[in-house]
């Protein structure tokens, strides 16, 4: 079990003790004390400094054996070996935290990488937990604790809150929380990493997923590095209903060789992250603006299952952009009941009541009609979430009153929903319809996007672990193996292929297809040859025993100047069914993840496809599956037969389960295409790619 509360010693100290301290407030090193004293912290302050026995109006002390007491956290704002030194000398004083300002590490070049394992090694060797090198520091409002040299609180500081933010990114990380504190949101918290030589983002993840002061995390990640304290945090995020929204940028193939696989060249490291970030519930935003609107509905802490979307709007028009945004996000909007909408119509004849329900312009004359059909709304619809779109009305002296008291009486009467308002108002009434309990959006599209993220929350909450599948007993080869022995392999682990026998002379290949009927399919057999069609090593529909002779002859004399040649491959030929593919890609962070989507040339065209981190049972299997765009071409779209999605789904399980037993030295499985029948499903054809780094 990993002890995120290691953290706590930087995050709620009791004592800091800055090396580099300034009596220039603006200087890096002073900016820190100014802060703190301007904030009051509630722990005591070292300054060290050898040069100044004053600072700030603090004593000042020399070095860090002069201190006379051990403080909690040390942060380092003096450059080169002298950073080093510190770290050393605050390990002897039994310092817990180390805050490293100090740049010049392995961000620079190899030297500094190597100081940067000189730092890690005293780091370990005291039991510290370090934060940096080449990090912008943190802050903790709710002590006033701020060793941070950012200029974004010379404009305010942080608000009241339950957001707390995690950025690898120092500017970023104070960028995001400048953009909340302007739009009136509380993030008392917030941790950048920089280098993350020690602590790292799943570090501060899983703090915050502990910590009772946040509610809901507000994350910036440029890319991924300890994968277990990772995955630990956003799974004890998720235990305790804690939502992550997370802005993860780069993209990146998994390197110069993915392209030896069609698995690897379509997954890359984005694709990896994203499926993994799913997995445990975490919502990827695209931009700073759509994570902080997550981020603020999600401190209502309602997460429906089933979220239903319920708008009150004085605009057709607003009504129909509203329904459009929702229908793209898959927002169910179902229409009110059929009674309530007669009700609505006794009350104005000339309104539209189906949802969105247009109520008109009629309520400025009647401003008791806005409550009555926001209740109708609540209690009729039963909605989840309940948009009221009222523009510039809402934000006006004339109107906006009367409708805020409206909308308050119904919602307090139903707190057990997501309310939310879009109007255009000044930023003193904004804060008044918030202080009431609405979340506030000037645009209705927006304020879609966020309400409906809380529906992908709440099954991320509610959602029981799948049992996860046995790991079979593999051996892989030295090598990577030939088709043929690549499909033995799998077949062992419960992945069927199709009928099929390695011949090394055309007597054997006839036999083999008399014995399947005709007519059979023939490929090349050799581990060098990956893909067989691009040399003409695959032929279709040979008829009989001449063409299975002379194609004999023909796929030798095409295989033989592209590597060893094993013989020729004789498969039954399949009819039918619907042609997928199956693969498995050894993710540098994340290890073994599976692959599933439309087989044949599709897949790299469309690329249609999901992925999850192995290993996983046959129901998370089947999920994957009725995911991709073209499910319906497996559900009998059209006439066609339905797939046997039941041995498809166990097919793709066992090959997560054989990708987990098999280890790191299995890079890549690429099986394309997996014909999926009525009854059964079989590969067709099967790479291996084995890395054996010993």
């Amino acid at each position: 079990m990993i002890d995120f509360t290691s953290l706590d010693p930087l995050i709620r100290p009791r004592s800091i003790a800055i090396i580099g301290a300034s009596d220039d407030r603006t200087r890096i090193g002073g900016r820190p004390i100014a802060y703190m004293q301007n904030q009051n912290f509630q722990g005591t302050i070292y300054p060290v400094n050898p040069k100044r026995d004053v600072i700030q109006g603090i004593p000042a002390f020399a070095d860090i054996a002069s201190l006379p007491a051990t403080p909690d956290v040390g942060l380092i704002a003096v450059a080169g070996d002298a950073a080093i030194a510190a770290v050393e000398a605050l390990g002897q004083r039994g310092c817990k935290g180390i805050i490293m300002f100090t740049a010049g590490f392995a961000e620079m070049d190899e030297a500094g990488a190597a100081k940067q394992e000189e730092l890690v090694k005293i780091v370990r060797r005291y039991g510290m937990r370090m934060l940096g090198p080449n990090c912008l520091g943190l802050f903790n409002a709710a002590i006033g604790f701020y060793p941070i040299f950012s200029s974004s609180f010379e404009t305010g500081w942080p608000l009241a809150g339950r957001i707390g933010i995690a950025s690898q990114s120092g500017a970023y990380g104070t960028h995001v929380y400048s953009v909340a504190r302007n739009r009136f949101l509380g993030t008392p918290v917030c941790v950048t990493t920089g280098n993350e030589a020690d602590v790292s983002l799943g570090d501060v993840l899983g703090w915050m997923a502990g910590a009772p002061e946040v509610d809901v995390i507000c994350a910036y990640a440029e890319g991924i590095r300890e994968s277990e304290k990772f995955l630990a945090a956003l799974d004890l995020a998720r235990r305790n209903r804690k939502p992550i929204v997370m802005m993860k940028v780069g993209r990146s193939a998994l390197g110069g060789e993915a392209a030896k696989s069609h698995t690897a060249s379509i997954a890359g490291d984005d694709a990896v992250t994203e499926a993994v970030l799913r997995e445990f519930g975490v919502l990827r935003a695209r931009t700073t603006e759509e994570a902080l609107d997550i981020a603020y509905a999600a401190t209502k802490r309602i997460y429906p299952v089933h979220n239903t979307l319920g708008v009150l709007t004085v605009s057709g028009g607003a009504g129909v952009l509203i329904s459009d945004a929702a229908d793209a996000l898959g927002f169910a909007m179902p229409a009110m009941p059929e009674a309530a909408q007669a009700r609505l119509k006794e009350k104005i004849s000339f309104c539209a009541p189906r949802n969105p329900v247009d109520c008109t312009a009629q309520t400025f004359n009647q401003p008791a009609m806005i409550g009555e059909f926001a209740e109708s709304i609540a209690v009729d619809g039963g909605y989840t979430s309940i948009l009221g779109f009222f523009t510039q009305a809402g934000g006006s002296q004339s109107m906006g009153p009367h409708i805020r008291a409206q909308m308050t009486r119904v919602m307090r009467e139903h707190p057990d929903r997501l309310w939310c308002m879009s109007v255009i108002a000044p930023p003193e009434m904004v804060q008044e319809y918030q202080s009431d309990g609405f979340l506030v959006f000037e645009d209705p599209t927006r304020a879609v996007t966020a309400l409906h993220a809380m529906e992908f929350y709440g099954q991320a909450f509610a959602a029981e672990a799948s049992p996860q599948p046995a790991l079979p007993l593999v051996t892989l080869p030295a090598e990577s193996p030939s088709e043929a022995e690549a499909k033995r392999i799998l077949a062992a682990a419960g992945v069927p292929a199709v009928p099929e026998a390695a011949c090394a002379d055309a007597e054997a290949a006839v036999r083999a297809a008399e014995s399947f009927g005709f007519p059979v399919v023939m490929k090349i057999l050799s581990p060098d040859i990956l893909h067989k069609s691009e040399i003409g090593g695959v032929i279709l529909d040979v008829a009989d025993a001449a063409a299975v002779r002379a194609n004999f002859a023909t796929l030798i004399a095409r295989g033989t100047p592209h590597g060893r040649i094993e013989g020729v491959l004789v498969a039954k030929q399949i009819k039918g069914g619907t042609e997928m593919a199956m693969g498995i890609v050894n993710d540098p962070v994340f290890g073994p993840i599976a692959m599933v989507g439309l087989g044949g040339i599709f897949i790299e065209v469309l690329k249609d496809v999901a992925f999850r981190r192995c290993p996983f049972g046959p129901a998370e299997a089947e999920r994957m599956i009725r995911s991709l765009k073209g499910f319906s071409l497996l559900d009998g779209a059209r006439g066609r037969p339905k797939a046997d999605l039941a041995a498809l789904a166990g097919t793709l399980s066992n090959l997560s389960a054989f990708a987990t037993a098999a280890g790191p030295c299995l890079e890549a499985v690429d099986i394309n295409p997996v014909f999926a029948l009525p009854e059964g499903c079989y590969a067709a054809d099967a790479v291996l790619t084995i890395s054996r780094s010993d």
